[in-house]
């Protein structure tokens, strides 16, 4: 069962197969199996490959089938139509278009197993990215908020300095009423005279516009924290919305530009080992002598050649012959008298009955 089926996976003639050696079907065997686990290792590339962009496993080993089926088939088809002919050079001139497309499907192939094996080093670099962007999107946004929040700041500053001011100015006051009241400045006079009274009226004058003051810049203080928080609210709010976009960029995209950013040359190995693979079963047809199936195969082809080219030379002489008859019976029959009378006879009768009908024509007009 497993035999027919990687013999029916190699593309070749089971029936011409039937009847050679063990070795030369081992051979087909060989190739056979190499092109269905070509096609596996197409499944699973393709359905990781495809997973990383859709998030749904079903949906993405749905999809592998197609691809590794088209890749089944493409490989199948490049081994098949491949012929064993005596000069080398035409041999490869002829092999040259599959094997550029057997490169193709390699490096397809390949690429999503690398982004598989070189995962834990491709996350760290997109987790590096990520903290650049995620600081990168805080950056601009806080930058776009900046003007409303740095105005707001100078507004509540400006605001909270006056009152600072006038509380400097009211302890100011303050002590020259009290060092007034003791002598020991002002008139130097111990006691509460008219000069204290003076002074302490300004002291309870410039309180008053300090609890004036006061009260209306914490009012106006207030409106500016607030309109603060809300920016702040509103900042922190595009801040989360934008996260989920940086959290989710580790796309299929993504991952390959992770990939090329890590050193080349382990890469290019898994990339060499599965182009390897892909192009073993044509090398192996190329570099293989001819074998029983090869001169089974040549010896069909050529008697279907003799037999076409046979049947065209009939076809062709079966023309010509029969050309050859007809000019010739053509060639009596122009030469035949009473054929000739009989012609001259019905013509003179048909130019009669054009006459007639003519004349009768006339007369119906007149």
């Amino acid at each position: 069962m497993l035999k027919q089926f990687f013999l029916l996976s190699s593309g070749a003639d089971r029936n011409l197969l039937k009847d050679c050696s063990e070795g030369e079907q081992t051979k087909f065997i060989g190739i056979g199996a190499t092109v269905f686990f070509t096609a596996v290792m197409a499944f699973i590339a393709s359905s990781y490959a495809l997973f990383t962009v859709f998030d749904n496993p079903y949906i993405a080993m749905g999809f592998g089938v197609i691809w590794s089926l088209l890749i089944f088939n493409l490989d199948r088809f490049i081994v098949s139509t491949i012929r064993k002919r005596d000069p080398f050079w035409k041999e490869l001139l002829q092999a040259t278009p599959r094997i550029i497309l057997a490169v193709i499907i390699a490096i397809v192939i390949s690429k999503p197993l690398e982004i598989k094996v070189f995962e834990k080093e491709i996350n760290t670099v997109l987790l590096k990215e990520k903290n650049a962007m995620a600081l990168s999107n805080k950056k601009e946004l806080a930058q776009y908020f900046a003007t409303d929040l740095d105005k707001n700041k100078t507004q509540t500053d400006s605001l909270k300095s006056e009152i600072i001011r006038k509380e400097k100015e009211v302890n100011a006051l303050y002590l020259i009423y009290i060092t007034e009241a003791e002598g020991t400045k002002g008139t130097m006079k111990l006691g509460k005279g008219p000069v204290f009274a003076e002074k302490i009226a300004k002291h309870d004058l410039a309180n008053a516009e300090l609890d004036t003051l006061r009260k209306n810049n914490l009012s106006k203080i207030a409106l500016l924290e607030k309109k603060s928080e809300t920016l702040q609210n509103d900042l922190n709010k595009k801040i989360s919305q934008t996260q989920p976009i940086i959290e989710h960029f580790d796309g299929l995209m993504a991952r390959i530009n992770a990939l090329n950013k890590l050193p080349w040359l382990p890469s290019l190995f898994i990339m060499l080992l599965f182009l390897a693979i892909e192009t073993s079963p044509i090398i192996a047809k190329l570099l293989s002598p001819k074998g029983e199936y090869d001169f089974k195969q040549a010896e069909i082809e050529t008697a279907l050649q003799a037999t076409l080219a046979q049947h065209k030379y009939q076809r062709d002489l079966l023309v010509k012959t029969s050309a050859s008859m007809h000019d010739k019976v053509y060639a009596d029959i122009a030469d035949d008298t009473k054929l000739h009378d009989l012609q001259r006879r019905k013509a003179t009768e048909l130019l009669e009955l054009q006459a007639h009908s003519f004349v009768d024509k006339q007369k119906k007009t007149l």
